[in-house]
């Protein structure tokens, strides 16, 4: 079943974006959503309304692209449970000014730093976990005390339109509000027309660029969350059971659509064979002897993507898996050698289930095979060396990662999520989401009580002593 939104002239859909943008610009301003208060409140709300509907979500997603409900749970509603249960336990003690010490030049003052939420803010989200990645940067501007824009992904419209649902039968349009449509046509018609006070977009490396170039002019402040090619590295001292188990996981979750997910392999040369040995049995373990017919197994999103990627089939030489369904845009978890690095296969993000395979004789080599790429948005390194760890987590710029495992990382709100480079910029997660909706305003306060005149003209002898007594 497909679903379709409904489609407005332009020229209608242009002033209903421009009612909204001038509404939660007035919200805003009125002040209602600075206080801990109403932040601690709509945070609760929303948990509660995720509860309500969270049947209907993982109809929404398997409707979409036929992911499985312990995936959609994990990865998506579970996901955005642990969010905002993290910044319900925390929001009060970040939004508090905090002290910072002052130079004795400035003496008698006292400074702070006070965190302001940012305006209004635009969360253009993807199509891979449509619903965690548009909801959880959502969790994150709410508690930094902004009104939010939401643009769900076209691509997969039974969730879009169930946020909708969720969104705008709960919360007033000057606060929150869902805006669907075609994403080149609905984003630029945002852009270039509202100045938003930070746009957060979670997408391709291409699209990114463009959401870059539109914001530059009006000197928007953006969060890029993009992808790469991200490696997984199997030195010879791993543990290759756990290894071939994590990686597998963190490959064919959500049939390898996921920007964190492992985009090739590089295997150490002495274990190469018991590796493959172990990875193919993983996978029989996981979906069966018919991985296309697997309940647990998500489909791709759409006929084009599906298509490109059976074009990457063509390259190198099949290990095992290569199995496609036409009908329910299926691909077998596919393991791929014989691959160049001119190879499309290693020069673009694969985004699917297939997973290319190198080996490599010394971890230098490994290392230098990494920097042919652009930095990762991720790597993930299986090794019980702590030497060959300080050689691989030193020598490599990357997002974030993971020592023996994969994609993991980035569930735990301690840590921050972002890429580097052309993988992205900027983070979020926890504190770092609340940080980066809010804007670190700096103030000094300085005590009448005392005053020295030596600090102001006509300058004097006496004054040069003092500012070297104090600024030396």
């Amino acid at each position: 079943m497909h679903m379709r939104t409904k489609i407005l002239p332009e020229a209608t859909a242009t002033d209903s974006l421009e009612r909204i943008y001038k509404a939660q610009q007035l919200y805003f301003e009125r002040g209602e959503t600075r206080a801990y208060r109403f932040r601690k409140q709509q945070l609760q709300k929303l948990k509660t309304i995720i509860k309500q509907h969270e049947s209907e979500i993982h109809s929404a997603l398997r409707n979409d692209f036929d992911k499985p409900e312990f995936e959609s749970y994990v990865s998506e509603v579970g996901f955005v449970y642990e969010e905002i249960n993290h910044v319900l336990k925390r929001l009060d003690y970040w939004m508090k000014p905090k002290k910072v010490s002052t130079p004795w030049v400035h003496f008698p003052s006292y400074s702070k730093v006070v965190y302001e939420p940012k305006g209004v803010a635009l969360i253009i989200g993807p199509w891979n976990y449509p619903f965690q990645l548009l909801i959880s940067p959502l969790v994150a501007a709410i508690a930094a005390g902004n009104t939010v824009v939401l643009k769900p992904s076209e691509l997969t419209p039974h969730t879009a339109l169930l946020i909708e649902k969720m969104i705008s039968e709960n919360f007033p349009e000057e606060y929150l509000a869902v805006v669907q449509g075609e994403g080149h046509k609905v984003v630029p018609a945002l852009m270039n027309n509202f100045r938003f006070d930070h746009i957060f977009f979670t997408g391709s490396v291409p699209v990114g660029r463009k959401i870059a170039e539109m914001a530059a002019p009006k000197l928007v402040p953006t969060t890029l969350e993009l992808g790469g090619k991200s490696p997984a590295v199997v030195d010879a001292s791993a543990n290759l059971k756990v290894a071939a188990r994590r990686i597998a996981f963190g490959k064919w979750i959500n049939a390898g659509q996921t920007c964190v997910a492992p985009d090739y392999l590089l295997v150490h040369e002495s274990i190469k064979a018991e590796f493959v040995r172990e990875l193919q049995k993983t996978v029989g373990e996981f979906y069966g002897s018919n991985a296309l017919e697997n309940r647990d197994y998500a489909s791709i999103i759409n006929q084009g993507r599906y298509t490109a990627l059976k074009a990457y089939l063509t390259e190198g030489q099949i290990i095992f898996g290569g199995k496609t369904d036409d009908e329910k845009l299926r691909i077998e978890p596919t393991l791929i050698e014989g691959v160049k690095m001119s190879d499309k296969l290693m020069q673009e993000e694969i985004f699917g289930p297939i997973l290319p395979l190198l080996e490599y004789a010394k971890p230098e080599e490994a290392v230098n095979m990494i920097k042919e790429n652009p930095f990762p948005l991720s790597l993930y390194l299986f090794t019980k060396d702590s030497r060959i760890e300080k050689t691989f987590m030193e020598n490599i710029r990357f997002g974030g990662g993971a020592v023996n495992n994969t994609v993991v990382h980035l569930s735990n709100p301690n840590l921050p999520f972002g890429g580097i480079g052309t993988s992205g910029y900027g983070n979020y997660h926890g504190k770092y989401g609340f940080k980066v909706f809010s804007y670190e305003k700096a103030i000094m306060k300085t005590g009448t009580w005392f005053d020295l005149k030596p600090k102001y003209p006509p300058y004097s002898s006496r004054s040069m002593r003092l500012v070297k007594l104090f600024m030396k």
